[in-house]
């Protein structure tokens, strides 16, 4: 049976030979024949060669470049800090895959900072956008305003600290300040 634009295809139904299309979006080469990926509709390029599966659900929740992402500080040393990303900002729908993010210390403002603990504490939730794709691994940026830490805790007592400026974040329980790089969305 010959495929033709607009037929629909489940995940692993056979599309063409490798020889005579390219695998598009939706699409894999699996030992000389390429797949559906994706349940959806056959979009055929004779231009490119190239055959996709558009499907009618948006395909897998996939980072990419420029996507602004919300995630945990599971870890701050030295120059990098380690994040759990938990969503993509813009969708309710759940990523496909469990990312792992880094921040380095000259991605975090557009100036100097001393030592990445002034921006970024374990427990932080923050905002930040993706610049870098490795796989599932990420590295991330909280120059913009509206990225960086978007809800703190107290390192004293664990309470949720309050914003006093784009660089500090008060405790309204053991009277304490500590440095942090504030997001302009910061949840009260």
């Amino acid at each position: 049976m010959k495929m033709e634009s607009g037929d629909f295809v489940m995940p692993g139904d056979f599309l063409s030979v490798s020889e005579q299309f390219l695998p598009g979006q939706g699409a894999y080469e699996d030992d000389g024949s390429v797949k559906s990926g994706v349940p959806g509709n056959v979009l055929i390029d004779e231009d490119e060669k190239e055959i996709s599966v558009i499907s009618k659900s948006g395909g897998p929740n996939l980072l990419k470049v420029g996507d602004i992402v919300y995630g945990e500080v599971k870890d701050v040393r030295g120059q990098r800090a380690l994040i759990s990303i938990y969503a993509k900002k813009g969708t309710r729908r759940e990523l496909a895959l469990p990312y792992l993010a880094a921040i380095h210390i000259s991605q975090v403002t557009p100036g100097y900072i001393d030592k990445l603990t002034d921006a970024f504490r374990i427990g932080d939730l923050i905002e930040a956008k993706v610049v870098k794709i490795m796989g599932d691994n990420l590295d991330l940026n909280t120059e913009d305003i509206t990225s960086g830490v978007v809800k703190a805790m107290c390192t004293r007592c664990r309470t949720f600290m309050d914003p006093c400026n784009e660089s500090e974040v008060y405790c309204p329980v053991c009277d304490r300040k500590e440095k942090r790089k504030v997001s302009k969305n910061y949840d009260y």
